[in-house]
């Protein structure tokens, strides 16, 4: 990949605008969440098809299930606008885009593809890249002690 000013500006904007998927995702959702209400149980319980929908409504309202999604989306938003913890935060996102799409297989509109997929290879290139530089706080974070003494956190 050619690596200039113009690819690392979209890289970095890509990389912002995917945080924002995530965090808007989490703040939707957070008053209905701390009035009692579940995050999840209406997309596991209503949402899901396909041969593991047993599996994914067997999970829905639960706590431990609402606290990691919450927990999830937010991390994951949080981490990719600041442009830190990328690989943690890549890893994450895409479990959690793999798990929905699992929740919903087969896709509606394609018989192997959706966006779900795309936005793990996305969170996935993003972190193989130093889009955490441009933008955000990616260079300084890689120059603490802690994240040289252990990469996986970069």
């Amino acid at each position: 990949m050619k690596n200039d000013t113009g690819t690392a500006n979209i890289l970095a904007a890509l990389r912002i605008l995917m945080g924002f998927i995530f965090l808007w995702a989490f703040l939707e959702q957070l008053l209905p969440w701390t009035e009692g209400n579940s995050p999840t149980l209406g997309f596991l319980k209503f949402g899901t098809r396909g041969p593991l929908a047993g599996v994914f409504q067997g999970m829905a309202g639960h706590p431990l299930v609402d606290m990691l999604y919450m927990l999830g989306l937010l991390g994951v938003g949080l981490a990719f606008i600041l442009g830190i913890g990328m690989k943690i935060a890549a890893a994450s996102g895409s479990l959690m885009m793999l798990l929905i799409y699992a929740a919903s297989f087969p896709p509606e509109h394609n018989p192997f593809v959706d966006e779900h997929i795309i936005y793990m290879l996305v969170l996935i290139l993003l972190a193989r890249t130093s889009s955490g530089n441009r933008y955000g706080l990616g260079r300084h974070w890689k120059e603490l002690s802690l994240i040289k003494k252990h990469p996986i956190l970069k």
